[in-house]
C-alpha cells in the first residue's frame, strides 16, 4: 500500500485485491478503503489524491502505461490485448426466430461469403473498398439479440468479441476513442465478429453546444466509431433496447433488424430448446399448453425453466410438472416492474393535483357568485 503526499498531487495505490474476488465483496472492500482514506486525509490534512488505484494484483509491467496526467500511453496493439475473442456460445439451431427475420440476418451475413466474387470479380470494390456487414439488432429485452450475434459468428465459423460501454469509456480524456480503435483492431486481428451490447450508450446522439471536456470526449468517441466502421472489413453487430436514442449518422451505416416478442410458434420452439432431455418432466408437461402463455420472451422462458427445476429439486420432486413451469412464469410476470408512463403522476401527486383543481374551482365559484350578487 502506497500513499504519496508532497508538493505535487498525491497518489494512492493499493495492491493485492484478488482477481477472483466476487464483485459484491470487492465493491464493499473498495468502499471501506475509500472511506478510511477520506477520514485519514481529513484528520491529517493530506492533499487529495489526483489518482487512486485499487485492485491491481499484477506486476507493474502489466499495468497500463500512463503519462503525468494519467492518460494511457499504450499503442493500439497493446490496448487490443485487452480484448480477446471467444468461441460462440449458441448456433442457429438454438435460436427461435420468425422465418423472415432469419432470412434478413442470413442475407446480411452472406456478404462475407460472396465477397471475392462480388467485390473482386464483379468490380464492386471500386465503390466499396471495405465491404463489411454492420448490423443493429434492436427490440425488447430478452428477444434473442445476443443469441443471434453468437449464432452469426457460429454460422461464419468465426470467434466473437463481446464488448460494452464499460470497456470503452475512460475518465481520461482521449482514452475512449483509442479504446474503440483498439477494439476494432482486435476484431480484425482475430478475424472475429465484433458484438457491442447496450449500444445506445455508444451510439446515442452527439452533444451540441459543447462546453466541457467530458462532453467533447463523448463526441470524439462517437466520431471514432464512425471512422472505425468505415474502414473495418468484417462483421460488427450492435444491440440495443433503446434504438430511438441513436445518432442519425449511424442510420445509413448499419442495417437495422428488429427483434419482436415471440409468437406462439416461436415460443413453442423456445420451450422445446430449454427443456433438455435429461430434465425429468411430468407427463402433463405439454409444449402446446406452454406456448399458449403469451407476453413472455425467450429469457423469461429460460428463467422459468431454471426456477421451476430448482424449486422441484428443493421440494424433493422426481420431475418438473406443468404446474411448476406455469407457476414460474406467473411469478416472473408478477415480479416485473411496471413502467410508469412519461410525465405520469403517482397516487400522492394525483391527490395533490386533484386538491388544487378543486380549490381553484371553489375559488372561481365563489368569485362568480359574488359578481352575480
Amino acid at each position: 500500500m502506497i500513499f504519496g503526499n508532497g508538493s505535487k498531487a498525491a497518489t494512492a495505490v493499493l495492491e493485492g485485491v484478488p482477481a477472483n474476488l466476487p464483485e459484491d465483496a470487492a465493491a464493499v472492500f473498495r468502499s471501506r478503503v475509500m472511506s478510511a482514506y477520506e477520514t485519514m486525509a481529513a484528520r491529517t490534512g493530506m492533499k487529495k489524491c489526483s489518482q487512486i488505484t485499487i485492485g491491481f494484483d499484477s506486476s507493474p509491467a502489466d499495468r497500463p502505461k500512463r503519462d503525468a496526467a494519467g492518460a494511457d500511453e499504450s499503442n493500439v496493439e497493446e490496448r487490443a490485448e485487452r480484448f480477446r475473442a471467444m468461441r460462440p456460445l449458441y448456433d442457429f439451431g438454438f435460436l427461435a426466430l420468425p422465418d423472415d427475420l432469419l432470412d434478413d440476418i442470413m442475407a446480411a451475413i452472406d456478404v462475407i461469403n460472396v465477397e471475392e466474387r462480388v467485390f473482386d470479380e464483379w468490380g464492386l470494390r471500386a465503390i466499396e473498398p471495405f465491404p463489411k456487414t454492420a448490423l443493429n439488432f434492436y427490440g425488447p429485452p430478452g428477444t434473442g439479440k445476443t443469441l443471434a450475434a453468437h449464432a452469426v459468428a457460429g454460422r461464419l465459423g468465426r470467434p466473437i468479441i463481446c464488448a460494452d460501454y464499460s470497456q470503452i469509456e475512460s475518465k481520461f480524456h482521449g482514452d475512449g476513442p483509442k479504446n474503440m480503435d483498439a477494439l476494432f483492431h482486435a476484431a480484425a486481428r482475430d478475424g472475429a465478429v465484433l458484438f457491442m451490447d447496450e449500444a445506445d450508450s455508444l451510439l446515442s446522439k452527439r452533444l451540441t453546444n459543447v462546453s466541457q471536456g467530458s462532453e467533447q470526449a463523448i463526441n470524439s468517441l462517437r466520431s471514432q466509431i464512425l471512422i472505425c466502421l468505415e474502414r473495418f472489413r468484417g462483421v460488427v453487430i450492435f444491440a440495443t433496447n433503446l434504438v430511438e436514442n441513436y445518432d442519425r449518422a449511424f442510420e445509413t451505416r448499419v442495417r437495422h433488424i428488429r427483434f419482436d416478442m415471440p409468437d406462439a410458434a416461436c415460443r413453442r420452439r423456445i420451450w422445446a430448446a430449454h427443456l433438455p432431455e435429461p430434465l425429468p418432466r411430468g407427463a402433463c408437461v405439454c409444449l402446446d399448453t406452454l406456448s399458449g402463455i403469451d407476453g413472455i420472451c425467450g429469457r423469461d422462458i429460460k428463467n422459468a425453466v431454471i426456477d421451476a427445476a430448482v424449486r422441484a429439486a428443493r421440494a424433493g420432486s422426481d420431475a418438473v410438472t406443468l404446474a411448476d413451469l406455469s407457476g414460474a412464469v406467473e411469478r416472473i410476470k408478477a415480479a416485473r416492474i411496471a413502467a410508469k408512463p412519461e410525465n405520469s403522476l403517482d397516487e400522492d401527486e394525483q391527490a395533490e393535483a386533484g386538491g388544487r383543481v378543486r380549490a381553484m374551482l371553489a375559488n372561481e365559484e365563489s368569485n362568480g357568485g359574488a359578481a352575480n350578487a
